[in-house]
């Protein structure tokens, strides 16, 4: 008998619970998506206005050690 209400109450619950629950994680990530945006400043550079930034340079080095290039011919047999 009381696995038949728990069951019954189940089916009731269970569809408001889910509802609650989802229309909470819903507002958890609009929150936190507004609050990314209101982080976020604008270039305070002005329209039109063109800058290059450098990246950081290579620090690889060139080895003479490499061996030796040979330049090769194709030959016709």
């Amino acid at each position: 008998m009381i696995y038949l209400f728990l069951k019954y109450l189940g089916r009731i619950l269970a569809p408001i619970l889910l509802k609650r629950f989802a229309t909470k994680m819903q507002d958890r990530f609009g929150q936190q998506f507004n609050q990314q945006n209101h982080n976020q400043q604008p270039p305070k550079q002005q329209e039109g206005k063109v800058t290059l930034e450098k990246t950081k340079t290579s620090t690889k080095t060139k080895s003479d050690n490499l061996g030796d290039y040979v330049d090769f011919e194709e030959v016709e047999e």
